[in-house]
Formats: structure tokens, sequence, C-alpha cells
């Protein structure tokens, strides 16, 4: 059937004046394979028109690369069905050939699929049919029901398999004592061909569903190989028993125990391998069940217990001793000390009391408390941590890349080679039997699931466990690349520093009255964001109760740090810098200069004063360092990690703070335009960098970085411009992360080793290679056994992770 040209819409934002959508339309009408474009700027929308030949992701790509954004939607499934590395791919190719899907991920290990698409042009209906259409089930995922919607259908998966594992044992067992032994009744061959039967075609059933399924849609996977090799020992001990066929000069040795031994032990290793995947999530579900099921509000002076998913903002909770947070919230009445460690990774009980805030899932340990809900179940720190840490563990790492070529070409590339040995020994071999024997222990012993669980079973537990320690993941690559950095660049304020400085020194340089000068920079700095700004107006509050501040008007903030102001009523022009700001436009004496130093030299930010541009005074506000800042320095060290620190302050304060710390490289003095240009002279120079900063004024060098790390705040999990967000702002978290990346790509490449190894030797020994230099042939059965354990093994190596120190 001839295709015909198509219309689509899509979404654009960020669009401002006509010119934009005049620029955008005659752009997407010169790409290859559109007809017409029409880009409405009031709609917000580009009609495209396209030819059969047109690409979507072309479009969406060249919209972008004009400036603008193109919403899409995300959405993660649990897919079902899959049981091998050549599964992934062909549910992951029928996803991507939806029109309007622009990426796909398909992972084994969790059984899951991440898709970004276009909601103008498809949706998760579709996506469903798709799926189905391919053999495999589909089902969306929320936040809520991440771990716990999947445990039942996986007790019932393992359940099912384990039944039929019992029954493949037992008829295996008879089918074996009846082929090797002269049993009454069992020996008969009629007997052994019903018993194998019942194997074959009930107890396998699975195998040749999955097969028919991949046949259907022109591709293979592993049940391909399974249905082939089994069904070929199952045929020939037919035509040994009924005698007919070209099979008949063979030994006559009926061969119903291979195929029903293959099925048994395949099935084994599925069963053990299925058990360890269970583990991976482990982690996981720990997480999950950190969340209570219910709590208690109080509702017209009345306690009632409800369902934490009914929990809503202002709700009033109240928690007692030994029991979990349910929803974020902060503490209105009460005092308690809370067990943080789940969200944080700290051990040390953390005190709260009236006005603070309090974090889903961590533990109440001592006294009761109520509490005002901020945030619903499924927007809390807890539920968002278990979002992203599903969302990492459903992508792939840049290293997996190799592996996903190789199972794309990996069965057919058996059966290819399992034809071949048939042929050769049938030709050649000494019994037609052993052509048949090789060529079953061929298919059997290829396992490309190793291949497909080596990488996706090491992320799963890496970014599960880095989570139970405060490290949130946001994906593989953010995983993978932290293990090859060499460079770490810390921002210094909120980073190295608590970023919580207090005014130390207020010295006026005229005859104005102390108060005075801090009255007006606390009136103008209230504005201000600034942590120096801030501590101003926090002196002024303790030192100036019950005065009020000035009004003032036309408010700035300067680059290069400072800001400007006007105060209202008296219309004086004040200008709080730092000294290198203020020299540019007033003189500064020497004399205060050297006050400047002498307190830049005690690791102090020093701002100036002018009013009217002249000079009237000096504050210097100090910031304490981090308690473990020097122990993860010096540990960084010993990793080999060169070490600088950047910031905004002067050069004195800088290098009395990286003194402190033992980092000796530094640059101050840098806006964050100047930070980011400095990161990308450090990748031009080959270095691969890592950025710690505290993922807002840090934003734009924690993008440039290979991997920026950000300081969360506790709450906010969700630091967008970082690919490792340490949830409460713990420094030791840069090592741990650093750690545990190290640890999970040497277990990958671990699994990879054997995974490729596995089949590079026991392909040729199973074609007979040994036999040709003397050595013995590869029984189907020894085969079966093999390629059973080759997957337990990566899942059990995986595991180790868990209790890695």
């Amino acid at each position: 059937m001839t295709k015909t040209n198509q219309t689509i819409n899509i979404p654009v934002t960020g669009m401002s004046c006509a010119a934009c959508s005049t620029g955008l339309e005659k752009t997407l009408a010169n790409l290859e394979g559109v007809v017409s474009a029409v880009v409405n700027l009031l709609a917000g929308t580009a009609n495209v028109e396209l030819t059969p030949s047109g690409d979507i992701r072309k479009i969406i790509n060249a919209i972008k690369s004009e400036g603008y954004d193109v919403p899409m939607a995300n959405v993660t499934f649990h897919l079902l069905g899959m049981s091998c590395a050549a599964c992934v791919s062909a549910a992951q190719n029928a996803l991507m050939s939806i029109e309007g899907v622009i990426s796909c991920t398909v992972n084994l290990a969790t059984e899951s699929a991440s898709v970004e698409y276009l909601p103008t042009l498809t949706g998760i209906d579709e996506f469903q049919r798709v799926i189905k259409d391919n053999g495999y089930t589909l089902r969306p995922l929320t936040s809520e029901i991440l771990v716990d919607n999947t445990e039942k259908e996986k007790a019932a998966e393992l359940q099912s398999l384990k039944r039929r594992l019992t029954y493949s044992a037992i008829f295996s067992g008879l089918i074996f004592i009846g082929t090797m032994f002269p049993v009454p009744i069992i020996s008969n061959l009629y007997v052994l061909f019903i018993l194998a039967t019942v194997v074959q075609f009930w107890i396998a059933i699975p195998f040749y569903k999955g097969a028919f399924s991949a046949l259907k849609h022109r591709s293979t996977n592993m049940n391909t190989l399974i249905a082939l090799g089994t069904t070929a020992a199952y045929t020939y001990s037919i035509s040994t028993v009924s005698e007919v066929g070209f099979l008949k000069e063979f030994s006559g040795h009926v061969y119903f125990e291979t195929s029903a031994m293959i099925i048994t032990f395949i099935l084994l290793g599925r069963f053990l391998e299925l058990k360890a995947r269970a583990k991976t999530t482990a982690a996981m579900k720990t997480l999950t069940n950190m969340q209570p099921k219910t709590a208690e509000i109080i509702r017209k002076d009345n306690t009632i217990t409800v369902n934490v998913s009914q929990l809503m903002p202002e709700h009033i909770v109240i928690v007692r001793p030994g029991q979990r947070i349910p929803v974020d919230g902060q503490v209105l009445d009460g005092s308690s000390s809370l067990d943080e460690s789940m969200l944080t990774g700290e051990s040390q009980p953390v005190d709260k009391t009236i006005g603070d805030n309090v974090m889903s899932g961590t533990l109440n340990l001592t006294g009761s408390f109520k509490m005002k809900v901020l945030k619903s179940a499924a927007e809390s720190a807890l539920a968002t941590v278990i979002k992203l840490v599903w969302q990492a563990q459903a992508t792939k790492a840049p290293i997996q890349r190799l592996a996903d070529k190789v199972v794309a070409i990996f069965v057919p590339a058996v059966i290819t080679i399992a034809t071949l040995t048939l042929l050769l020994w049938y030709a050649f071999g000494p019994s037609p039997t052993l052509a048949i024997m090789n060529f079953i222990s061929v298919l059997i012993i290829a396992c490309p699931c190793a291949m497909g669980l080596a990488t996706p079973t090491a992320i799963m537990v890496g970014t599960a466990r880095a989570a139970l320690d405060g490290i949130l993941i946001r994906d593989a690559q953010s995983l993978e690349l932290a293990h090859k950095v060499n460079t770490i660049i810390f921002d210094k304020t909120g980073t190295i520093t608590k970023g919580t400085p207090v005014v130390s020194d207020l010295i006026p340089l005229s005859d104005i009255p102390t108060d005075e000068l801090l009255l007006i920079a606390a009136s103008c700095e209230t504005l201000s964001q600034h942590p120096l700004g801030i501590a101003i107006t926090e002196m002024a509050k303790d030192r100036l109760t019950g005065t009020p501040l000035y009004p003032v008007k036309d408010f700035q903030n300067l680059t290069g740090g400072g800001i400007r102001a006007t105060i209202t009523q008296s219309q004086l022009d004040i200008l709080i810098a730092s000294p290198s700001l203020i020299e540019k436009d007033i003189p500064i004496k020497q004399t205060h200069k050297n006050q400047i130093e002498e307190l830049e030299s005690a690791a102090k930010t020093v701002v100036i004063i002018a009013i009217n541009k002249e000079l009237k005074g000096i504050i210097a506000a100090a910031d304490t360092l981090r308690e473990d800042a020097k122990e993860v320095i010096n540990l960084l060290k010993g990793l080999g990690i060169e070490l600088i620190m950047l910031t905004g302050d002067n050069v004195k304060t800088a290098t009395s703070v990286a003194k402190k710390v033992t980092i000796e490289k530094i640059a101050a003095q840098l806006n964050p335009t100047e930070k980011l240009n400095y990161i990308k002279q450090l990748k031009e120079k080959g270095r691969f960098v890592a950025m710690v900063g505290d993922g807002i004024n840090d934003a734009p060098a924690l993008t440039e970085a290979h991997v920026g790390i950000a300081l969360g705040s506790g709450t906010d999990v969700a630091a967008e411009a970082a690919g490792i967000t340490l949830i409460k702002g713990n420094l030791m978290g840069v090592y741990k992360a650093l750690h545990i990346s190290r640890l999970t790509i040497k277990t990958i490449k671990e699994n990879l080793f054997w995974a490729f190894i596995y089949n590079i030797l026991g392909i040729p020994i199973a074609s007979g290679l040994l036999y040709v230099f003397g050595g013995p042939l590869l029984n189907p059965v020894f085969a079966s056994l093999a390629m059973a354990l080759s997957s337990v093994s990566v899942v059990t190596n995986s595991l180790r992770l868990r209790k890695k120190k």
C-alpha cells in the first residue's frame, strides 16, 4: 500500500514574537521530507506536512536548535513477558516504530520501559497495543506504586515458575531412570514418549509462545534457541521410537531424557535468576517500606486514622515515638529527635522543634509532636527519591552499547553456527547422532541473557545502594561517568563552607552611628538573596529589635558582587559592594585597604558601604567550614584526584579557606559565566571534571561539567542541573558517590567479561571443537546447565555490591 503524506501538530514553547514564528517556519520548510510548515505564535504550535520519508525527530531537533523547546511527555512502564536481551531489542524497536515516540529505553533487569513522546501524536493506549501485538504486556507506573505494584506479580511469576520446575524435575527424573535402568512400565518407549511430550508441550509451552511471538514479528530471542534445541532432541527421539525417516540408521538410543533434562535445567536457571533479580530491588523495597501506610490526623478535635494517600497540605498529623513521618511537613507543636539517615546517610539524630521541617520516611525517636502537612505522599521527598531512582535504573549506561550491538545479531548468528555444525558433522562426522547432539548443544549453551543483564543489574543495585546513603544518582550515564573523574571543582560558599555567614565586624568610616549604618545596609539588603545580605538583615533583626527598616527603591544586583538602591525618603544613593567593585568608582584610602586586607586574611568576606559615593563603612562576615570538608578533601586526594576551589569571593579569603581544607589550587573573584568558562578550559585540556555546588547559583557550571554534584537541602531532591544530588548536603557523599561509581563499573566490566568469554568459549566447545583435537564432546544436558548458571552468576555478582563497604 502506498504511503501518503501526513500532517503533524507539534507544540512549541519559547517563541516571543512574529519574527520567532516566521524564522522557525522557514527553517522547518527547508528540512528534507517537509512539504510545508505553518508555525502559529499564539497557539504555540508548528503544523508540518511530511512525506513518508520525513523524520519527526529531525524536526524536533531543528526546533530546539533554533532556541525553542518542544514539550514532551515522559512515562515509565512495567514491561512484562521479557525473557532475554533479544526481547529488550524487540520491545524497544516496537515502541520506537510508533509515530510520535522520540526516545525509548527498555531495561530487562527492572522489567521497565521509559518512553519520551509527543502527546499530540500518540499515547499510552497505542504503546500498550503495539507491545501486546509483540507478545508482551505494558502497564503504566506512578511514583506511589513503582515497587509495591509489582511485588504480587513477581511472586506469582516465581510461584508459577517453581511449579513448572517441580513438575519438570519429576517427569525428567522418571524419564532419566526409565532410559538408563530397566524399570518396569517406565522403561517402555511409549511411556517415555508420553512423559517427554508432557514436558515438551505443557511445561515448556512458555518457550514456544515466546519463540512464535518473535517469529510473528520476524525476530528471534532466547526462547527461539531453546525451542529449536529441545524440539530437535524430542523429534529425533520420536523418529527413533517410530523408526521412520532418515534417522532410522542411527544407533537407536532414545534422547527423550535430553530434551526433558534441558528444559528442567533451563527452568532451574530461570528460577534462580528470577530469585536473584528480586534481590536487586531489595534496596528499593526498603525505601518504599519507609513510608507508613496510615497516619493519625486531627479533625474536629478528634483523632482519626487515614490512609497516607489521603493526606493533603494543611492537614494536622500526630506523630508518636517510634513512628515514621508519613509525608513532608512542619512541626506545629512539641519537639523530638529524628533519625534522617534513610534520606541523608547521616547517622546522628537531628533535633526538631516548632517551625522545623520534617521529611517523609524519617524515624521519630523520642517525643510526640503535631505537624502540618506540606506535601502529599506522591509529592514528598521520599516519593521523589523513589521515582528518580527508578527512572535512573531504567536508563542505559554508555558501556552497555557494545552488549546491545552484539545482542541484536546474537541469536541469528547462533542459529547459523548451529546449522553449520549440523551440516559439517553430518557430512564428515562419525555418526549423524553426534551431528544432532552438537547442533542442540550450540543452540542451548548460547546465552544472550548474561550480556543483557550484565549492566542493568549492576546499575540497579548501585543506584539503590547510593539512595540509601543519601546520594541520588539521576541516570546510568552519571553513575558511569563519575568513575572517570580526575578533577573535582568545589564552589566555596555553601559547599566547602556552610553558606550561612555571620557578620563579625561592622566598622564605621565616618561619624555615622554604627546602628544607623546597619539600619541603612539592612534596609537595602532585604531585597537581596546573597548569603552575606541575609547575614546583614539577620544581624539587624537581633540588634535593632522593633526598629522599622527604611523603604527603598531602584534596587539592583550588580555583576561582580554588590547591590545598589535608593532610600526613598532621604533619596540617599546606597552602594554595598566588594572592595574591587567599589574601587572602580570610588577611591579607597590605604588605611582602609589595610583594614580590608587584615579582615580578608582571616577568611572573612568584606563589603564596603558607600552613601552618595562616599565610603561610610566596612562590613565583614565569617562563614564556618563544613565539619567534614577537610576529611573529604584528604580522602579524594588519596584517590589521585586534582582538587580546585572556585569562588566569587576575593583572593585572600579564598586562599585562607583553601589552606584550612588543604586545597592547593584556587580561582577567585569569578562570576557564574567565568566559572563556566573555567570548566570548559579544563575539559579542553582533557581533564574529566566533576563540579560540586549548591545546585542553584552554580547551575551553569554543574551542567557544563562532565558530572554535576549538587548539595541538596533534604526536601529539594530534584536539582535538575546535577546528575548526582547529595540529599542533605553532606560532603562525604562526594567521596561515596565516586566510590559507588567505581565499584559499579568494576562489577559491570566483570559481568561483561564473563558474559562474552562464556559465549566465546562455550559455543565452539559445544560445536565439537575439542573433539576434533582429541577432546570430549559436550553433552546438551550439561550445555543447558552451563547456560542456566551463566545468567545467575552475572546477577549474583551484581548483588555483591549491596555488601560492599
